[in-house]
């Protein structure tokens, strides 16, 4: 079974910046599309980023675009959240997904994803 584990999550500060990571374990993250999803308070839990098995296929959500990058090592078995210029809007717990797949496509759809960390908290202060 392969499972996930993000860490990186903090209190920050309006226009502060974080790194956050997902390690995989179990099996190798190669064959799998990964993404970011994220969950604040009363809201639904929504996509933020994607990428592809070789990391050549990325999507941001539009609310983070040009602030949030994703990448992935797959040599490290981890996926990469960059978050810059942090708004308190971003504020949620944030969660990395792995979907198992033959294809080498970024998919934002939460219902593809099969396998997900417990997630890390973000909160930033205004």
């Amino acid at each position: 079974q392969l499972q996930l584990v993000e860490s990186g999550g903090d209190l920050v500060h309006t226009g502060g910046s974080l790194r956050l990571s997902c390690v995989g374990s179990g099996y190798s993250l190669d064959a799998y599309g990964l993404a970011w999803f994220r969950q604040a308070p009363g809201k639904e839990r929504e996509a933020v980023s994607c990428i592809s098995k070789d990391g050549s296929s990325v999507s941001v959500a539009d609310s983070v675009k040009g602030r949030f990058t994703v990448s992935r090592d797959n040599a490290k078995n981890t996926v990469y959240l960059e978050m810059n210029n942090l708004k308190p809007e971003d504020t949620a717990h944030y969660y990395c997904a792995a979907r198992w797949t033959i294809h080498n496509m970024c998919h934002m759809s939460e219902s593809l994803y099969f396998f997900w960390g417990q997630g890390t908290q973000v909160t930033v202060s205004s």
